[in-house]
């Protein structure tokens, strides 16, 4: 993060914020003092906070292990327990530089001298006991402030100088760090849960998907289960939708180069894209007779677009909502690529709202009401809406003041008719419009994007696509479009899902939504019975027919995390009963007719309700 950067952190952060952000960059000196003391000629590159308390990078003489933190961090006591005061002191660039070679720190003397053809007016240096640094601060006033926080050096992992991979590989020791012990114990106690959540642990071992290398990274393969998650959503999505007026689309997922000039992809989102595909066909003597470039679609957008420039449209045609889960390709870093998080080929839930100006207020709101809807369905208990407005900087936007201006003002008052709080945050929203975020926090604390509506004013532009229809004066009228994405992608929202419910999905949703486990091999013909009940109303059942004990396959059913069993003993065969155990009610087993077992289990599907 450059120093501006993070001056404009600091200045947004509250009293609070700041106190704890003083104590971890504080600790963050301690600790490049601590190091350096313990092994010679080590140089010190970064150690800024971050959200969970702070690191430092270094070039090591040698090679740390592990085990090695324990010491590191018992030097770190000692010299917390010194009360050094922590002085700053402010040099010109010219003054600083000499310094800072005396101090024998490469990298600290590269930063300097960066910021001397800058042109920055002063470099701050910070001192406590015989460690000295270049940084801007803040920090407290003197180590035995920081008697009382509780920290620990958490791993270490390694970090190229200034994230480049072009500079050499250096040391990153990570800190937790926080006002107390409690706070600290309970961070720790939600990352083991993060552990036991994390849905790339939890997508192998409920077999939901795989990523193989011959494939491709960021290329997830969905196997038999992931696949009923992903068929569920879309079965959700195609009803509500169908309530809330919308009609369904199908598109390809490549398109000529010429519509991605056209939508401004090209020009603004060109490095997110896959290369491009040529097509050369030739004769039969082999000369060329015609070339053509094709590129993987980013997005929906620009195809849906030619669905609404297909026909001519009145005002009486509009709002016209197009909606598809269509397929879309990115261009991720690989290092950036992860799990089903961030991946390169993705399944989003699109759709796009052609609507005229003085309506588009009105289907902004309908389009949040149904991100709620959704929301309560799936039991999401924290989110947060982020209103993302462009930059200064309009290289990176289309340059339309007057268009930004009406779009943002159709976000603005949306929100505010729905009494919605939300937190306005620049340089994130699209390059043609501005658009809400929804920010979901899972039970483990981790936030995520889970959803979007976007306002787009440009698309219709004659500039562009020059989308019109005919208003009721007769004359030709441009309409707003609106981008949304509710359910997000497959792919994100299927991981924030596994992890939400800790792979342990409500009923309607759950790969194998019934396990039937006969006692005996004397139960198999009733559980066959039982089978085919469930099975001819589209319910997915599977029998434990082995030759287990009961409570095997029950240990079995449990680790499968299937929402409900059903024990079958000699007594519910001859009464014709079903015993019904239900993995979030471990310790409760009702018995009840076979036929209002059916009717109960079809009701909660069809609610999709969730029974805990």
């Amino acid at each position: 993060m450059e120093d501006q950067e993070i001056a404009e952190k600091v200045r947004s952060l509250s009293p609070e914020a700041l106190a704890l952000y003083k104590v971890r960059h504080s600790l963050a000196h301690v600790l490049a003092d601590a190091v350096t003391q313990l092994y010679p000629g080590t140089a010190c590159g970064f150690g800024p906070p971050i959200d969970s308390g702070f690191y430092y990078d270094f070039d090591l003489p040698v090679k740390l292990e592990q085990e090695d933190l324990a010491a590191i961090e018992k030097k770190m006591r000692q010299i917390i327990s010194g009360n050094f005061e922590f002085t700053r002191e402010d040099y010109t660039p010219a003054e600083a530089i000499p310094v800072i070679e005396k101090m024998g720190q490469s990298y600290k003397l590269e930063l300097a001298k960066e910021l001397e053809e800058k042109q920055v007016k002063s470099i701050s240096l910070y001192k406590h006991n015989n460690f000295t640094d270049v940084c801007e601060g803040p920090h407290v006033n003197n180590t035995k402030e920081l008697q009382k926080v509780a920290f620990q050096l958490d791993s270490i992992a390694g970090s190229y100088w200034r994230g480049s991979e072009k500079n050499k590989m250096l040391t990153r020791i990570y800190a937790l760090a926080f006002n107390t012990k409690e706070e600290l114990k309970e961070f720790i106690r939600l990352r083991e849960e993060a552990k036991a959540r994390d849905h790339r642990k939890l997508g192998q071992e409920l077999d939901i998907f795989h990523i193989d290398s011959d494939i491709g990274v960021g290329l997830p393969l969905w196997l038999p289960n992931g696949t009923v998650l992903r068929e569920e959503l879309e079965k959700l999505a195609k009803e509500y939708e169908f309530k809330y007026g919308y009609s369904r689309v199908a598109t390809p997922d490549i398109a000529r180069e010429q519509l991605y000039y056209r939508s401004g992809h090209l020009p603004y989102y060109k490095k997110s894209m896959f290369p491009p595909m040529t097509l050369i066909e030739t004769d039969d003597n082999g000369e060329e007779t015609s070339r053509e470039t094709f590129y993987l679609r980013p997005m929906n957008c620009p195809h849906h677009h030619m669905i609404f420039k297909a026909r001519p449209h009145s005002y009486r045609d509009l709002p016209l909502r197009l909606t598809e889960y269509g397929h879309d390709y990115r261009f991720e870093k690989s290092g950036q690529v992860a799990g089903l998080l961030r991946v390169r080929g993705m399944c989003m839930n699109d759709a796009h709202i052609y609507v005229p100006e003085e309506l588009a207020k009105e289907e902004f709101i309908r389009v949040m009401q149904l991100h709620m809807d959704y929301y309560k369905l799936l039991e999401f208990s924290s989110w947060r809406m982020r209103l993302s407005l462009p930059s200064e900087d309009n290289s990176k936007y289309l340059p339309k003041p007057d268009l930004w201006k009406r779009a943002i003002n159709v976000c603005v008052e949306g929100m505010k008719d729905l009494g919605l709080d939300y937190e306005a945050v620049e340089g994130e929203a699209a390059f043609y419009g501005p658009k809400i975020d929804v920010q979901v926090k899972n039970v483990i604390g981790r936030e995520e994007t889970a959803s979007t509506n976007q306002v787009d004013p440009m698309a219709a532009q004659e500039d562009r696509f020059d989308m019109t229809y005919v208003g009721k004066d007769g004359g030709l009228h441009r309409p707003f479009v609106l981008h949304r994405a509710p359910l997000g992608t497959h792919e994100r929202f299927i991981a924030f899902l596994i992890e939400h419910y800790a792979g342990a999905f409500p009923t309607w949703l759950a790969p194998v939504q019934v396990a039937i486990l006969p006692v005996t091999s004397e139960q198999l013909p009733y559980a066959e019975k039982v089978r085919k009940a469930l099975f001819d109303n589209f319910v997915r059942v599977e029998v434990d027919d082995s030759n287990d004990t009961l409570g095997k396959k029950i240990r079995r059913a449990t680790t499968r995390k299937i929402p409900i069993s059903l024990i079958i003993g000699q007594q519910e065969a001859t009464d014709g009963k079903v015993t019904i155990r239900r993995y979030t009610k471990q310790q409760e087993k009702v018995a009840m007719p076979l036929d209002t077992f059916v009717t109960e289990l079809m009701a909660e599907i069809k609610e999709r309700r969730w029974v805990r």
